[in-house]
């Protein structure tokens, strides 16, 4: 076996798979599946987003290192914003809604084309004219959409719907594609086709750079030239917390998930031996208070290769702005109208600042080995989701599938939010606490979107888990 991925989309899945098999590493299977990502999970990621990636090769004494390549704020050409955010409310399962901000207004400067870059530059052996061949592939060809992809365009469908481009995208036809229907998206085979052959270039002082900045500031936004050509993906260290007898490595300031992450175990680790219901509310109510809830869509991708050297990757397009540059098969960000990515109001973060996020790809070790490797879409819920599918995996010894799987709760704003099977006793006793209760009929991509790989120290045996809240696959190599 060379290798196990986890993803977003079985598409997603195989093709890193395919590099590995081809004898790729690790970050070489994971660069190629986020490029695949972009066609067959296009609401949530692609060229016009942002992301991080976490890098643990076996036997580096380095160690971990994340590779930060969010989005940063606008800004620094001194452009006037002549438009303003557009409140979109998008409505999940149970009476839930969310308020998002689109709009050309909303959009950050994106870092995924520098940072898979970097990430292969320092960390990978293959030339990204061989990675980007399935993304090529399934933008040009298409690809049916799954029940979960669907299901976002469902309800990103008031989104899409603001602006030419995105509406003519995701209904062809005059309607929105449905489960089943051929989902292609030529313009972003170009763009990857070009990605291959030149980099990143392009994309922040090419004729890709020129189109974007020249599109969002003639429809009234303040992505300029200098924003694009100024963007530099970071290196960093990442942040560890100690966990019933292992080591989890996340992501470090200035993002907030990995923190806040790390701040609930060691509350779990002061509350007893065992994480119940009761435990995981008081861990997460402890973490709330320490920072505002994050909105935002995005996708998860998990890689361990054969030598065991791990790269998991989280990419975030927000909920995506509506705007589609065309001819460049960009589809930008909404950061900029994250309400909760702008604690101090919109429009407020300092141009060439990274904005805040909530993604938090993450490495499990025990004695210097690694025995997990994960990361979650989810918005607000990612940092819930991480925690928990540590705690099944780690404290509770669940193989990796059942702990992506397993039943999920989420604290925020007074209630508990709890999906089937998780403990009735214990939510009763929360709610006779004064807590707000939410019971859900079934389990729903709202509590986030796991993706993780697993190694069992003892036999070096490879193992993944695909969240089925998100259509979650894993393919072996």
């Amino acid at each position: 076996m060379k290798g196990v991925v986890a993803a977003g989309h079985p598409e997603t899945a195989a093709a890193g798979a395919d590099v590995l098999r081809a004898g790729g590493n690790a970050v070489d299977a994971a660069v190629a599946a986020v490029l695949a990502s972009f066609a067959v999970e296009s609401p949530l990621t692609g060229f016009g987003a942002g992301g991080y990636m976490m890098v643990h090769r076996e036997g580096d004494p380095e160690g971990p290192k994340l590779i930060d390549f969010f989005v940063a704020a606008p800004g620094l050409d001194g452009i006037e914003r002549r438009s303003e955010l557009v409140p979109i409310p998008v409505h999940f399962d149970a009476g839930t809604v969310q308020t998002f901000y689109v709009g050309p207004a909303s959009c950050g400067v994106p870092g995924t084309a520098a940072g898979l870059e970097l990430a292969l530059r320092r960390f990978g052996t293959m030339p990204l004219a061989e990675l980007v061949g399935p993304g090529v592939r399934l933008a040009r060809d298409g690809a049916p959409l799954s029940r979960q992809q669907a299901y976002l365009l469902e309800i990103l469908e008031p989104i899409h719907e603001t602006k030419e481009g995105t509406r003519e995208l995701y209904a062809p036809r005059g309607a929105r594609l449905l489960e089943g229907e051929r989902f292609a998206f030529p313009e972003l085979a170009e763009a990857l086709e070009r990605y291959g052959a030149e980099g990143a270039e392009p994309f922040y002082r090419g004729e890709v750079a020129a189109a974007i900045s020249d599109f969002v500031v003639a429809h009234g936004g303040t992505l300029g030239p200098r924003d694009l050509a100024s963007y530099e993906p970071i290196e960093r260290e990442p942040i560890a917390a100690a966990f019933r007898g292992t080591e989890v490595l996340t992501n470090p300031p200035p993002a907030a998930g990995g923190t806040l992450i790390a701040y609930a175990l060691a509350l779990l680790e002061q509350l007893g031996p065992s994480s119940g219901p009761e435990q995981l509310v008081t861990a997460m109510k402890g973490a709330n208070e320490r920072r505002a809830d994050l909105l935002g869509s995005t996708t998860h991708i998990a890689v361990m290769d054969a030598a065991g050297s791990c790269a998991t990757v989280t990419c975030s397009n927000g909920s995506g702005s509506g705007v589609m540059v065309p001819g460049t098969g960009v589809i930008l960000n909404n950061m900029l109208g994250e309400e909760d990515l702008n604690p101090l109001g919109f429009h407020r973060i300092e141009p060439g600042r990274r904005v805040p996020s909530m993604m938090a790809p993450t490495v499990v070790l025990r004695d210097g080995e690694i025995v997990l490797g994960l990361g979650s879409a989810g918005s607000n819920r990612i940092r819930s989701a991480i925690l928990q599918t540590v705690v099944r995996a780690v404290e509770e010894g669940m193989p990796v599938a059942e702990a992506v799987a397993a039943p999920r709760l989420h604290f925020e704003a007074g209630a508990v939010q709890a999906e089937p099977g998780i403990d009735p006793a214990a939510l009763d006793r929360l709610e006779a606490s004064g807590l707000g209760v939410v019971r859900w009929p079934a389990s729903n991509l709202f509590f986030g979107g796991v993706q993780a790989v697993a190694r069992d120290p003892r036999t070096g045996e490879l193992s993944g888990g695909g969240d089925p809240r998100r259509g979650g696959a894993v393919a072996s190599a």
